[in-house]
């Protein structure tokens, strides 16, 4: 099938009309499906605007063309439904997801993160991931019956489990939890209504993880060229771009370097879509599931890039990571980041009077546990916008970094 063809709805693809629910009981609606109300939820949520004014690399008034969280969710998206659509999945659900996925990160991007996840190290830290699912669980106060959004059991566990497993099937953490084990609001959640951790996610939400990669090394591929933190030409040190480079050079002869960088980043997305959509066909024929819950109990990830990709990919994030996330520029705007962040945290730990009035207890912070005072203080940062925790900072404190 090629790429871009729409497959015929598959049995392993996951079904809106049997949902396994919601964790606050509702009457179905008349004109969407179970997925599709998901998605416009999530679209309609505060988190969601707020992501226009959240760091993806660089902060948002360095330049009005760089990704900010929001555009980067978009084209997750867009590439996310192109897969879904070829392997004939609910692209309501893949959407839902794509969008929904870094509605916890607090402002400033990995820096934001750091930051927060040094000031609770004492409390259990800071993922983003957790961070998401009590936005939409529980920071979301939109509607008169509940708490959050209350999404479909499909989409919390795609939120939860896009990147695989959490624990085995006795609920021991896997490796890359051993450390410090789940986040504590993911089981605490999981209590209540059971994401199954144990278990993959659907294909789904696979789809959606391996979107949010390839958007991530496309467009920051295109950011990094627009910063000037190099050239067109210092990618051919990575031979998949090389050959990619070469082939636009010889269609295109003289074509200047913005348009080649543009070139680029669309045929890089249409490679990796293509490689993935035909592994992920290998295998899906291999396995032979027959329904969604035949993929969650599946002894591997069914969508993924196949071997010599997955090599490229690696080599690209290799690339991105030495030239431009370790650029000194853009570590010393993240430096700056993160010490704003840690001066917030610390100053409501200090001074909680300080937050807003509707993030203070009912009874006043006074009367408010140590532990609960420094989740309402992780809260209220995480949902915070760039601009928005520098206005704080500029409220609070006589010298703020200008972030440029």
């Amino acid at each position: 099938m090629s790429v871009g063809m729409a497959a015929p709805r598959a049995a392993f693809g996951c079904d809106p009309d049997h949902s396994r629910g919601r964790q606050f009981h509702e009457p179905p609606s008349r004109t969407r499906s179970a997925f599709r109300r998901d998605c416009d939820r999530v679209i309609h949520s505060n988190a969601f605007r707020r992501l226009k004014h959240k760091t993806q690399v660089f902060v948002f008034h360095e330049g009005d063309h760089y990704r900010t969280r929001l555009t980067h969710s978009l084209e997750v998206a867009q590439i996310a439904r192109a897969l879904a659509r070829q392997l004939g999945l609910d692209e309501d659900l893949t959407e839902t997801l794509a969008l929904a996925h870094d509605l916890g990160h607090p402002p400033f991007g990995h820096a934001g993160e750091r930051a927060l996840d040094a000031c609770l190290k004492d409390a259990g830290g800071f993922d983003h991931n957790a961070q998401t699912l009590r936005v939409l669980t529980a920071l979301e106060h939109r509607y008169p019956e509940f708490d959050g959004l209350n999404l479909t059991w499909e989409t919390l566990e795609g939120v939860v489990k896009h990147n695989g497993p959490l624990t085995d099937r006795t609920g021991a953490p896997l490796p890359r939890y051993a450390e410090h084990g789940v986040p504590r609001g993911i089981t605490e959640f999981n209590q209540r209504f059971d994401l199954q951790l144990w278990s993959f996610a659907s294909l789904e939400a696979q789809v959606a993880a391996i979107a949010d990669d390839i958007a991530y090394d496309a467009h920051d591929i295109d950011d990094g060229l627009r910063a000037g933190l190099f050239r067109i030409d210092d990618l051919i040190e990575v031979p998949l771009v090389a050959r990619i480079i070469a082939a636009i050079d010889r269609r295109y002869p003289g074509l200047d370097d913005g348009r080649r960088g543009a070139e680029l980043v669309r045929e890089l997305i249409s490679h990796f879509i293509g490689a993935v959509a035909a592994e992920a066909e290998r295998r899906i024929a291999e396995t032979k599931p027959a329904s969604a819950n035949d993929v969650r109990r599946a002894e591997q990830a069914l969508v993924a890039f196949p071997a010599e990709t997955a090599k490229a990919e690696a080599e690209i994030k290799a690339f991105l990571w030495t030239r431009m996330y370790r650029a000194e520029r853009v570590m010393k705007v993240m430096r700056d980041a993160e010490a704003i962040v840690a001066d917030l945290f610390q100053r409501y730990c200090d001074h909680p009077s300080d937050l807003p009035p509707d993030w203070l207890p009912a009874n006043g912070p006074v009367a408010e546990c140590e532990a609960d005072r420094l989740l309402r203080i992780r809260n209220f940062i995480a949902g915070m916008t760039d601009r928005y925790a520098l206005a704080e900072h500029q409220r609070l404190f006589d010298s703020t970094p200008d972030l440029r």
